[in-house]
Protein backbone atom coordinates (compact mmCIF):
# COMPACT_ATOMS: atom_id res chain seq x y z
CA UNK A 1 0.00 0.00 0.00
CA UNK A 2 1.30 3.86 -1.15
CA UNK A 3 2.24 4.99 2.19
CA UNK A 4 0.07 7.68 3.40
CA UNK A 5 2.61 10.69 3.31
CA UNK A 6 2.77 9.64 -0.29
CA UNK A 7 -0.63 9.94 -0.83
CA UNK A 8 -0.78 13.74 0.72
CA UNK A 9 2.03 15.69 -0.84
CA UNK A 10 0.76 18.73 0.37
CA UNK A 11 2.92 21.98 0.27
CA UNK A 12 5.91 22.24 3.05
CA UNK A 13 4.44 24.61 5.85
CA UNK A 14 0.93 23.56 4.91
CA UNK A 15 -1.11 23.12 8.19
CA UNK A 16 -4.11 21.46 6.98
CA UNK A 17 -6.78 21.31 9.67
CA UNK A 18 -10.00 21.74 7.92
CA UNK A 19 -11.54 18.45 7.00
CA UNK A 20 -14.83 19.31 8.13
CA UNK A 21 -15.53 21.96 5.45
CA UNK A 22 -13.64 20.61 2.55
CA UNK A 23 -10.62 18.21 2.72
CA UNK A 24 -7.52 17.61 -0.03
CA UNK A 25 -7.45 14.63 -2.02
CA UNK A 26 -5.58 11.81 -1.95
CA UNK A 27 -2.84 11.55 -4.63
CA UNK A 28 -4.84 8.66 -6.34
CA UNK A 29 -7.79 10.96 -6.34
CA UNK A 30 -5.88 13.43 -8.48
CA UNK A 31 -4.69 10.98 -10.85
CA UNK A 32 -7.51 9.07 -11.65
CA UNK A 33 -9.23 12.67 -12.66
CA UNK A 34 -6.03 13.34 -14.68
CA UNK A 35 -6.41 9.89 -16.35
CA UNK A 36 -9.97 10.35 -16.77
CA UNK A 37 -9.23 13.67 -18.73
CA UNK A 38 -6.77 12.11 -20.73
CA UNK A 39 -9.18 9.53 -22.01
CA UNK A 40 -11.61 12.00 -22.79
CA UNK A 41 -9.34 14.48 -24.79
CA UNK A 42 -7.78 11.28 -26.65
CA UNK A 43 -10.78 9.04 -27.23
CA UNK A 44 -14.21 10.60 -25.79
CA UNK A 45 -16.94 8.36 -24.34
CA UNK A 46 -15.34 5.13 -26.30
CA UNK A 47 -14.63 3.68 -22.79
CA UNK A 48 -18.22 3.99 -21.71
CA UNK A 49 -18.57 0.63 -20.01
CA UNK A 50 -15.77 1.13 -18.12
CA UNK A 51 -16.18 3.99 -16.38
CA UNK A 52 -19.85 2.29 -15.55
CA UNK A 53 -17.49 -0.12 -13.66
CA UNK A 54 -16.14 2.53 -11.84
CA UNK A 55 -19.04 4.01 -10.69
CA UNK A 56 -20.08 0.47 -9.88
CA UNK A 57 -17.47 -0.01 -7.37
CA UNK A 58 -18.06 3.51 -6.18
CA UNK A 59 -22.07 2.31 -5.52
CA UNK A 60 -20.12 -0.76 -3.14
CA UNK A 61 -17.84 1.31 -1.46
CA UNK A 62 -21.18 3.78 -0.50
CA UNK A 63 -22.45 0.77 0.60
CA UNK A 64 -20.17 -1.08 2.66
CA UNK A 65 -19.03 2.44 4.59
CA UNK A 66 -23.25 2.88 5.30
CA UNK A 67 -23.49 -0.76 6.40
CA UNK A 68 -26.51 -0.37 3.70
CA UNK A 69 -27.88 -3.84 2.81
CA UNK A 70 -28.13 -3.77 -0.55
CA UNK A 71 -26.01 -1.12 -3.33
CA UNK A 72 -29.78 -0.81 -4.57
CA UNK A 73 -30.88 1.06 -0.94
CA UNK A 74 -27.78 3.51 -2.39
CA UNK A 75 -28.13 6.58 -4.41
CA UNK A 76 -25.87 9.05 -5.84
CA UNK A 77 -26.87 12.62 -5.07
CA UNK A 78 -25.09 15.96 -6.14
CA UNK A 79 -24.87 17.11 -2.30
CA UNK A 80 -26.86 16.53 1.47
CA UNK A 81 -28.78 19.40 0.23
CA UNK A 82 -29.98 17.68 -2.80
CA UNK A 83 -30.72 14.64 -0.64
CA UNK A 84 -32.58 16.27 2.34
CA UNK A 85 -34.77 18.09 0.06
CA UNK A 86 -35.41 14.52 -1.30
CA UNK A 87 -36.55 13.66 1.91
CA UNK A 88 -38.67 16.76 3.06
CA UNK A 89 -40.48 16.89 -0.55
CA UNK A 90 -41.09 13.67 -0.85
CA UNK A 91 -42.77 12.86 2.28
CA UNK A 92 -46.94 13.52 1.83
CA UNK A 93 -47.09 15.69 4.90
CA UNK A 94 -50.47 17.08 6.80
CA UNK A 95 -50.85 19.85 8.13
CA UNK A 96 -50.17 19.70 12.06
CA UNK A 97 -47.44 17.56 11.76
CA UNK A 98 -44.00 18.59 13.28
CA UNK A 99 -40.40 17.91 12.18
CA UNK A 100 -38.00 17.41 15.00
CA UNK A 101 -34.04 18.84 15.08
CA UNK A 102 -31.86 20.09 17.04
CA UNK A 103 -30.48 24.14 17.89
CA UNK A 104 -27.22 22.98 16.56
CA UNK A 105 -27.81 22.33 12.98
CA UNK A 106 -26.09 23.68 9.70
CA UNK A 107 -28.51 25.50 7.61
CA UNK A 108 -29.10 22.75 5.31
CA UNK A 109 -30.34 20.53 7.97
CA UNK A 110 -32.28 23.46 9.00
CA UNK A 111 -33.62 25.44 6.02
CA UNK A 112 -35.25 22.63 4.37
CA UNK A 113 -37.72 21.67 7.55
CA UNK A 114 -38.42 24.92 7.50
CA UNK A 115 -39.63 25.09 4.20
CA UNK A 116 -42.54 22.91 5.10
CA UNK A 117 -43.88 26.14 7.39
CA UNK A 118 -46.50 26.74 4.31
CA UNK A 119 -47.72 23.13 4.34
CA UNK A 120 -48.80 23.34 8.26
CA UNK A 121 -45.71 21.54 9.35
CA UNK A 122 -44.57 22.63 12.55
CA UNK A 123 -40.31 22.58 13.27
CA UNK A 124 -39.32 21.84 16.87
CA UNK A 125 -35.98 23.12 18.04
CA UNK A 126 -33.94 20.95 20.74
CA UNK A 127 -31.12 22.29 22.72
CA UNK A 128 -28.42 20.36 22.76
CA UNK A 129 -26.49 21.80 25.79
CA UNK A 130 -27.21 19.42 28.86
CA UNK A 131 -26.11 16.38 29.42
CA UNK A 132 -28.45 13.36 27.89
CA UNK A 133 -28.96 15.02 24.32
CA UNK A 134 -30.48 11.95 23.10
CA UNK A 135 -33.02 11.66 25.94
CA UNK A 136 -34.00 15.57 24.90
CA UNK A 137 -34.62 14.74 21.43
CA UNK A 138 -36.50 11.67 22.14
CA UNK A 139 -38.38 13.87 24.63
CA UNK A 140 -39.18 16.14 21.98
CA UNK A 141 -41.18 13.96 19.81
CA UNK A 142 -45.04 14.15 20.43
CA UNK A 143 -48.02 11.56 19.06
CA UNK A 144 -47.36 14.22 15.71
CA UNK A 145 -43.86 14.13 15.22
CA UNK A 146 -43.31 12.64 11.83
CA UNK A 147 -39.62 12.61 11.43
CA UNK A 148 -36.60 13.57 13.91
CA UNK A 149 -33.64 15.35 11.48
CA UNK A 150 -29.97 15.42 12.96
CA UNK A 151 -26.58 15.89 12.21
CA UNK A 152 -24.62 12.26 13.35
CA UNK A 153 -22.19 14.89 14.32
CA UNK A 154 -22.94 18.63 15.14
CA UNK A 155 -20.76 20.67 12.00
CA UNK A 156 -19.73 23.63 15.19
CA UNK A 157 -18.91 21.83 18.08
CA UNK A 158 -18.19 18.16 17.31
CA UNK A 159 -20.58 16.81 19.19
CA UNK A 160 -20.83 13.10 18.59
CA UNK A 161 -24.74 11.73 19.15
CA UNK A 162 -25.21 8.09 19.73
CA UNK A 163 -27.32 7.42 16.39
CA UNK A 164 -28.51 3.81 17.72
CA UNK A 165 -30.13 5.23 21.08
CA UNK A 166 -31.88 7.51 18.52
CA UNK A 167 -32.77 5.37 16.21
CA UNK A 168 -34.46 2.54 18.87
CA UNK A 169 -36.16 5.66 20.23
CA UNK A 170 -37.93 6.81 16.95
CA UNK A 171 -38.57 3.43 16.11
CA UNK A 172 -40.76 3.02 19.27
CA UNK A 173 -42.11 6.36 18.80
CA UNK A 174 -43.24 5.72 14.88
CA UNK A 175 -40.94 8.25 14.17
CA UNK A 176 -38.65 8.61 11.18
CA UNK A 177 -34.78 8.88 11.76
CA UNK A 178 -33.13 11.37 9.04
CA UNK A 179 -29.06 11.81 10.02
CA UNK A 180 -27.40 13.70 8.17
CA UNK A 181 -24.30 11.88 8.03
CA UNK A 182 -21.57 14.11 6.33
CA UNK A 183 -19.12 15.10 10.02
CA UNK A 184 -19.05 11.31 10.27
CA UNK A 185 -18.89 9.17 7.11
CA UNK A 186 -15.58 8.57 6.53
CA UNK A 187 -14.05 9.38 9.77
CA UNK A 188 -16.11 7.40 12.03
CA UNK A 189 -17.71 3.63 11.73
CA UNK A 190 -21.38 4.25 10.51
CA UNK A 191 -24.12 2.04 10.69
CA UNK A 192 -27.49 2.55 9.09
CA UNK A 193 -28.93 -0.77 10.03
CA UNK A 194 -27.45 -0.10 13.31
CA UNK A 195 -28.73 2.87 13.76
CA UNK A 196 -32.40 1.54 12.22
CA UNK A 197 -31.98 5.02 10.21
CA UNK A 198 -34.83 5.77 7.61
CA UNK A 199 -32.77 8.18 5.50
CA UNK A 200 -28.73 8.89 5.63
CA UNK A 201 -27.31 11.46 3.30
CA UNK A 202 -23.79 12.63 3.49
CA UNK A 203 -21.19 14.79 0.34
CA UNK A 204 -18.12 13.01 -0.50
CA UNK A 205 -15.83 16.22 -0.18
CA UNK A 206 -15.20 16.36 3.76
CA UNK A 207 -14.15 13.12 5.51
CA UNK A 208 -14.34 11.10 2.36
CA UNK A 209 -11.84 13.16 0.56
CA UNK A 210 -13.38 13.52 -2.09
CA UNK A 211 -14.57 16.27 -4.65
CA UNK A 212 -17.97 18.40 -4.36
CA UNK A 213 -20.48 18.00 -6.53
CA UNK A 214 -21.23 14.16 -5.93
CA UNK A 215 -22.70 12.51 -2.75
CA UNK A 216 -24.56 9.55 -1.14
CA UNK A 217 -28.30 9.37 -0.26
CA UNK A 218 -29.51 6.31 2.24
CA UNK A 219 -33.23 5.43 1.24
CA UNK A 220 -34.66 2.36 3.63
CA UNK A 221 -36.25 -0.29 1.02
CA UNK A 222 -39.64 0.17 2.53
CA UNK A 223 -39.72 3.78 2.40
CA UNK A 224 -38.48 4.55 -0.96
CA UNK A 225 -41.80 4.67 -3.27
CA UNK A 226 -43.37 6.69 -0.50
CA UNK A 227 -41.03 9.29 -1.20
CA UNK A 228 -43.13 11.58 -4.05
CA UNK A 229 -40.38 12.11 -6.79
CA UNK A 230 -40.06 15.56 -8.13
CA UNK A 231 -37.11 14.88 -10.60
CA UNK A 232 -37.75 13.03 -13.64
CA UNK A 233 -35.63 12.12 -16.86
CA UNK A 234 -34.18 9.02 -18.53
CA UNK A 235 -31.56 7.97 -16.09
CA UNK A 236 -34.51 7.40 -13.27
CA UNK A 237 -36.03 4.86 -15.24
CA UNK A 238 -36.42 0.82 -14.66
CA UNK A 239 -35.54 0.21 -17.97
CA UNK A 240 -32.91 2.94 -18.52
CA UNK A 241 -31.30 1.59 -21.43
CA UNK A 242 -34.77 1.20 -23.30
CA UNK A 243 -34.90 4.86 -25.02
CA UNK A 244 -37.31 3.98 -27.58
CA UNK A 245 -40.13 2.67 -25.04
CA UNK A 246 -42.86 5.19 -24.63
CA UNK A 247 -44.63 3.02 -21.30
CA UNK A 248 -42.10 3.70 -18.26
CA UNK A 249 -42.18 3.07 -14.04
CA UNK A 250 -39.12 4.65 -11.88
CA UNK A 251 -36.80 2.32 -10.73
CA UNK A 252 -37.29 0.02 -8.23
CA UNK A 253 -33.99 1.15 -6.46
CA UNK A 254 -32.81 3.91 -4.90
CA UNK A 255 -31.66 4.92 -8.72
CA UNK A 256 -35.07 6.85 -8.84
CA UNK A 257 -33.54 9.58 -7.13
CA UNK A 258 -30.85 9.63 -10.08
CA UNK A 259 -33.15 11.69 -12.91
CA UNK A 260 -30.37 12.05 -15.36
CA UNK A 261 -26.61 11.75 -16.25
CA UNK A 262 -24.06 10.92 -13.40
CA UNK A 263 -21.24 12.79 -12.17
CA UNK A 264 -18.56 10.13 -13.74
CA UNK A 265 -15.92 12.83 -13.40
CA UNK A 266 -16.56 12.83 -9.50
CA UNK A 267 -17.23 9.62 -9.38
CA UNK A 268 -13.82 8.64 -10.29
CA UNK A 269 -12.51 10.91 -7.91
CA UNK A 270 -14.48 9.71 -5.09
CA UNK A 271 -14.13 5.91 -5.81
CA UNK A 272 -10.41 6.83 -5.65
CA UNK A 273 -10.40 7.87 -2.67
CA UNK A 274 -12.81 5.93 -0.93
CA UNK A 275 -10.27 3.06 -2.02
CA UNK A 276 -7.15 4.49 0.62
CA UNK A 277 -10.19 4.59 2.96
CA UNK A 278 -11.20 0.76 2.42
CA UNK A 279 -7.03 -0.06 2.48
CA UNK A 280 -6.48 2.08 5.70
CA UNK A 281 -9.82 0.67 7.50
CA UNK A 282 -12.65 2.98 9.29
CA UNK A 283 -11.49 1.56 12.96
CA UNK A 284 -8.08 2.46 12.05
CA UNK A 285 -8.73 6.12 10.94
CA UNK A 286 -11.11 6.26 13.75
CA UNK A 287 -8.54 5.62 16.12
CA UNK A 288 -5.96 7.71 14.17
CA UNK A 289 -8.53 10.93 14.31
CA UNK A 290 -8.89 10.21 17.96
CA UNK A 291 -5.32 10.80 18.68
CA UNK A 292 -4.90 13.55 16.48
CA UNK A 293 -7.77 15.47 18.46
CA UNK A 294 -6.65 14.02 21.43
CA UNK A 295 -3.03 15.72 20.72
CA UNK A 296 -4.67 19.06 19.84
CA UNK A 297 -7.48 18.95 22.93
CA UNK A 298 -4.30 18.41 25.70
CA UNK A 299 -2.05 21.58 24.08
CA UNK A 300 -5.11 23.71 23.89
CA UNK A 301 -6.45 22.90 27.42
CA UNK A 302 -2.98 24.27 28.77
CA UNK A 303 -2.83 27.34 27.07
CA UNK A 304 -3.69 30.02 28.83
CA UNK A 305 -7.20 31.44 28.62
CA UNK A 306 -8.29 28.64 26.73
CA UNK A 307 -11.75 27.37 26.68
CA UNK A 308 -12.87 24.30 24.75
CA UNK A 309 -16.21 24.19 23.15
CA UNK A 310 -16.01 20.68 21.94
CA UNK A 311 -17.46 17.80 24.47
CA UNK A 312 -14.41 16.55 26.44
CA UNK A 313 -15.87 13.20 26.87
CA UNK A 314 -14.54 10.24 24.34
CA UNK A 315 -17.58 9.25 23.38
CA UNK A 316 -18.64 12.24 22.16
CA UNK A 317 -15.81 13.33 20.32
CA UNK A 318 -15.68 13.28 16.41
CA UNK A 319 -13.21 14.75 14.21
CA UNK A 320 -13.44 18.13 15.25
CA UNK A 321 -12.06 20.43 18.16
CA UNK A 322 -13.26 23.97 18.53
CA UNK A 323 -12.20 26.62 21.02
CA UNK A 324 -11.68 30.18 21.88
CA UNK A 325 -9.28 31.93 23.31
CA UNK A 326 -9.63 35.23 26.14
CA UNK A 327 -9.07 38.01 25.39
CA UNK A 328 -8.39 37.03 21.70
CA UNK A 329 -10.92 37.76 18.75
CA UNK A 330 -11.80 34.80 17.00
CA UNK A 331 -11.85 36.93 13.94
CA UNK A 332 -8.27 38.12 14.31
CA UNK A 333 -7.14 34.94 16.08
CA UNK A 334 -8.51 32.97 12.78
CA UNK A 335 -6.83 35.22 10.33
CA UNK A 336 -3.34 35.16 12.05
CA UNK A 337 -3.51 31.56 11.92
CA UNK A 338 -4.37 32.06 8.27
CA UNK A 339 -1.12 33.73 7.65
CA UNK A 340 0.60 30.89 9.13
CA UNK A 341 -0.89 28.01 6.34
CA UNK A 342 -2.77 27.17 9.46
CA UNK A 343 -5.97 26.10 7.49
CA UNK A 344 -8.91 26.14 9.86
CA UNK A 345 -12.14 27.71 10.34
CA UNK A 346 -14.71 30.03 12.33
CA UNK A 347 -17.54 28.16 13.63
CA UNK A 348 -19.47 27.78 16.72
CA UNK A 349 -18.58 30.84 18.45
CA UNK A 350 -14.15 29.96 18.22
CA UNK A 351 -11.94 28.40 16.03
CA UNK A 352 -12.71 24.85 14.36
CA UNK A 353 -9.67 22.30 13.72
CA UNK A 354 -10.82 18.82 11.93
CA UNK A 355 -7.60 16.54 11.25
CA UNK A 356 -7.94 14.04 9.44
CA UNK A 357 -5.91 10.08 9.79
CA UNK A 358 -3.17 10.85 7.93
CA UNK A 359 -2.72 14.53 9.55
CA UNK A 360 1.05 14.25 10.58
CA UNK A 361 1.75 14.61 13.94
CA UNK A 362 4.15 17.44 13.72
CA UNK A 363 1.27 19.36 11.84
CA UNK A 364 -0.79 19.35 15.07
CA UNK A 365 2.69 20.34 17.29
CA UNK A 366 3.51 23.14 15.08
CA UNK A 367 -0.13 24.67 15.32
CA UNK A 368 0.06 24.57 18.97
CA UNK A 369 3.58 26.22 19.00
CA UNK A 370 1.99 28.97 16.81
CA UNK A 371 -1.14 29.04 19.52
CA UNK A 372 1.14 29.18 22.54
CA UNK A 373 2.44 32.53 20.74
CA UNK A 374 -0.54 34.16 20.10
CA UNK A 375 -2.23 33.00 23.63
Amino acid sequence: MTAWHDEFPQEPGLRYLNHAAVAPWPRRASQAVSAFAEQNLRVGARDYPQWLQVEQRLRARLTRLLNAPSTADVALVKNTSEALSFVAFGLDWRAGDQVVISDQEFPSNRVVWEALCPQGVEVIEVNLAGDDPEAALLAACTPRTRLLAISAVQYASGLRLDLVRLGAGCMQRGVLLCVDAIQQLGAQPFDVQASQCAFAMADGHKWMLGPEGLGVFYCRRDLREQLRLHEYGWHMLEDAGNYDRRDWQPAKTARRFECGSPNMLGAMALEASLALLEEVGLPQVETLIEQRIAQLHTGIAALPGARLLSPQESARRAGILTFSLAGRDNGQLFESLKQQQVICAQRGGGIRLSPHFYTPEGVIEETLGLLRQLA
